[in-house]
């Protein structure tokens, strides 16, 4: 069946699943395999939960008049997606970057959404898989997408790129995330840059921190729109505080880092008409969640949960905040960083040495990566041990940065940190 019949059956109810213990009525399932799952095998259970036509790509589970065959579930999934784009011509903002595009993407969202019917990427589903499931969610009555795209090799910001074609684009910065994958820092910059080659190819605009110079300098032929004047970075204590034409946003986002991500919001609302005051309120009425930069206060601790990813680049910046931030007594729990490859010891070294001429009062190291590096500070293998040491050594009266990589869940320790 071709693309534009499979898209007759889908713009009945614009609705697809690829996971039957989420299915819903009218949608269609697109039976995607793994390296340890082949959801052809769930086509008919698809029917039986809901769906009206399940797309396969085996003939043995082409067993109902509503199973489709195809020739690749993946790649069709991926075509269904980029003609619907083009079918609905919504605005699309691309959103890639080393840290902080899911915040980012979340605050434009919230922006926009005051003024325009928005449809952003739900979690961080930003992959092969998750930017068409992304685009396939948008209806008619979507004015503006914002798709968060990411990539750990070269050409998949690319191939992204060609299934989503964003008007828009946005890195957030070039940072230290995913080494292994793009061959260094060098290959980070490359691989984030293709967003844009796209828009310079397409005649599409770029909005950039003018105080990034790597941004600056490869948008140079590229329509580009800097941050607006206006914005200016006034402090942390703790959250970000920062003036926005005539008003004064109190942000709830840690960090100076922050101010970029809050900076883009407010810069592409302006561009898209949503009022100052409009901006004002979303950004102060934004708490971040899912571990990212959440200020827990316990009975004697209060902890910086930032554990849903780490990166030499992010680190800093955690520590660095975490450093800045008045509090009597300060302890670090760090996990370790993945997707090094061969830096990966250099630069677990690199983070304990900032650890120690930051001069935190407690500092706990765990992981693999760490445990390698032989620092004499208290320094855990497993998580397991990390745990041990805690219940028996209860951590009281403390402000408490925890960060480390997704792997690591180190949120955990929420529950015997009191």
């Amino acid at each position: 069946m071709k693309i534009k019949d499979i898209y007759k059956l889908y713009a009945n109810h614009f609705l697809v699943d690829t996971d039957t213990r989420k299915i819903r009525k009218n949608t269609i399932f697109f039976a995607l395999k793994g390296d340890n799952f082949n959801g052809n095998k769930f086509a008919e259970k698809a029917l039986e939960l809901g769906a009206i036509y399940a797309i396969v790509d085996e003939i043995a589970y082409c067993t109902h008049p509503h199973i489709i065959l195809v020739d690749n579930v993946l790649e069709t999934l991926q075509k269904l997606a980029n003609y619907h784009r083009n079918i609905l011509k919504t605005t699309i903002i691309g959103l890639t970057g080393s840290n902080g595009k899911t915040t980012t993407k979340e605050l434009i969202n919230a922006v926009l959404s005051k003024k325009h019917k928005t449809t952003a990427t739900v979690g961080n589903l930003n992959n092969h898989i998750g930017v068409p499931l992304t685009l396939l969610s948008m209806t008619p009555e979507t004015e503006i997408g914002i798709v968060e795209m990411g990539a750990n090799h070269q050409k998949e910001i690319a191939f992204l790129c060609s299934l989503c074609e964003p008007d828009f684009g946005y890195i957030t910065n070039f940072g230290k995330a995913h080494l292994e994958g793009f061959g260094g820092i060098e290959g980070v910059i490359q691989g984030k840059s293709e967003l844009y080659t796209y828009l310079e190819n397409n005649n599409k605009t770029a909005f950039i921190n003018p105080e990034d110079p790597i941004q600056v300098e490869k948008t140079k032929r590229i329509n580009n729109k800097p941050f607006c004047a206006s914005l200016k970075f006034i402090e942390v204590n703790p959250f970000v505080k920062l003036s926005f034409n005539t008003n004064i946003i109190q942000s709830n986002l840690i960090g100076k880092y922050n101010y970029t991500n809050i900076a883009i919001a407010c810069t592409i609302g302006n561009h898209f008409k949503v009022s100052d005051s409009d901006v004002k309120s979303t950004i102060e009425e934004y708490v971040p969640n899912n571990n990212r930069s959440q200020i827990i206060k316990k009975k004697s601790n209060r902890i910086i949960l930032d554990a849903y990813n780490a990166n030499p680049s992010s680190m800093k910046a955690a520590l660095e905040n975490f450093e800045s931030i008045n509090a009597e007594f300060k302890t670090v729990i760090l996990g370790d960083m993945f997707e090094l490859g061969e830096t990966s010891i250099e630069e677990h070294k690199a983070v304990i040495n900032l650890v120690k001429k930051l001069g935190f009062n407690t500092t706990y190291f765990v992981g693999e990566n760490f445990y390698q590096t032989k620092t004499k500070h208290h320094l855990f293998r497993t998580y397991e041990d990390l745990l041990m040491h805690l219940k028996n050594n209860p951590l009281k009266h403390q402000s408490i940065l925890i960060k480390g990589s997704r792997g690591m869940r180190l949120e955990r320790l929420l529950d015997i940190i009191i």
